[in-house]
């Protein structure tokens, strides 16, 4: 049996960062239900992760597990103090409204988690790439879903009204995110497993022919 090979372009689709590693889905859930809430997250997110995650590559690999998972929260929790003062002057209503997911994003699992699993074997020209597209992969999701969110709850985009017939209201509440996003993972995945099924079986027929 083949081992999966794996690409830099992993985290945006087939191994994407909310939808099949279920990781950062607190934010999504609660907060993305608006397009101008999901472009702060998406601020915060990739330059909090992208800073944070590079300065700890050159953490030493050699620490224990525990000394380097203290040492990329403090990396990332130094980080974040001029991220969230940039984004008080960019997106001061927002940062009030989601509270304290703003916050929890620079200890997101990216920062603490994949340096020490995905990223530990990579080097630093493959690593990069690799970890801009777990980024991408997060902001596309809570993009699309705020966006989706936002205009079957309230009936707006990016806070202007559009005309729509019907809305379901709770759709923006958090047990609507929760609803939506377990959706979205199943689409995700059932499209997932039929590609790779369709993959394997073309690469059986070409083992055969040949």
């Amino acid at each position: 049996m083949s081992k999966k090979k794996t690409t830099v372009f992993d985290g945006l689709i087939s191994d994407n960062t909310v939808l099949s590693s279920l990781m950062v889905i607190s934010p999504v859930i609660v907060c993305a239900n608006s397009v101008q809430n999901a472009a702060a997250l998406i601020y915060a997110f990739s330059a909090i992760t992208f800073i944070s995650v590079l300065i700890g590559s050159f953490v030493p690999k050699k620490l224990p597990y525990a000394a380097k998972t203290v040492i990329y929260a403090i990396i990332s929790s130094i980080v974040y103090i001029p991220v969230k003062t940039a984004a008080q002057e960019f997106f001061p209503e927002v940062i009030t409204r989601v509270g304290i997911y703003f916050p929890l994003l620079a200890v997101n699992s990216l920062i603490v988690l994949q340096p020490q699993t995905k990223f530990r074997s990579m080097k630093r020209t493959q690593m990069i790439p690799a970890l801009v597209f777990y980024i991408l992969g997060f902001d596309a999701v809570i993009l699309v879903t705020a966006f989706l969110r936002e205009l079957f709850a309230s009936g707006t985009i990016a806070g202007r009204v559009v005309d729509m017939d019907t809305l379901v209201s709770g759709l923006g509440m958090p047990f609507g995110g929760f609803i939506f996003l377990g959706l979205l993972c199943g689409f995700y995945r059932a499209v997932r497993s039929a590609v790779r099924r369709e993959n394997r079986e073309e690469a059986d027929s070409d083992v055969h022919s040949s």
